[in-house]
C-alpha cells in the first residue's frame, strides 16, 4: 500500500528573547506561531480497525502535538536558561506567568529541533514524523525534515 503524508496545522503564541543578538529581537517580544506536523504512514487496512483507512486520526495527532507543544508554548516566555534575563524570568514565574528557561537559544530554528524530537517520541511506530514547519511572522519560517536529520 501507498504511503501517505497528513499534516495538521496549529497556531500558539508565545514570547521570547535572543539572548547575545545584534538586533531587536534581543528584547523580549512575541510572535503569533504556525506550526504545520506532516507524518508519512500506510493507511490501516484491516476493515475491523476503527482507523480503518486513516495513516492517523487527526484527533490522535492534534492530542499529541496540543500535549508536547502548543499547551506547554501557549502564551508563554522562553528565555534561554544562560540568559541575562534570568531575574526577569524569575520575577514573572513569581508573578505567575509561564516561563520557560530552555537548554537552547529559542529561535524558530531551534524551537522547531525541539518539537521534533518532542513529537516523534510519541507517535505510534507504524508511523514517521515527515516535517515540520514553524512560521515566526507572515514571511519566515523555519522547516525541519526528517530525511535531512
Amino acid at each position: 500500500m501507498s504511503n501517505i503524508r497528513i499534516t495538521k496545522q496549529f497556531s500558539f503564541e508565545t514570547g521570547h528573547a535572543l539572548y547575545g543578538y545584534d538586533g531587536k529581537c534581543k528584547n523580549v517580544h512575541g510572535h503569533s506561531y504556525k506550526l504545520s506536523v506532516t507524518v508519512i504512514g500506510t493507511p490501516i487496512s484491516d476493515q475491523n480497525n476503527v482507523k480503518f483507512g486513516m495513516v492517523i486520526d487527526f484527533g490522535d495527532l492534534k492530542k499529541i502535538v496540543k500535549e508536547e507543544v502548543v499547551d506547554v508554548f501557549d502564551h508563554a516566555t522562553v528565555f534561554n536558561k544562560n540568559t541575562p534575563h534570568i531575574d526577569l524570568a524569575n520575577e514573572l514565574k513569581s508573578r505567575g506567568h509561564n516561563v520557560i528557561l530552555a537548554d537552547y537559544q529559542p529561535t524558530s530554528e531551534m524551537m522547531v529541533i525541539d518539537f521534533a524530537e518532542k513529537i516523534k517520541s510519541r507517535l505510534p511506530d507504524h508511523i514517521s514524523l515527515h516535517s515540520l514547519k514553524l512560521q515566526e511572522t507572515e514571511t519566515s519560517f523555519a522547516e525541519w525534515y526528517a530525511n535531512d536529520n
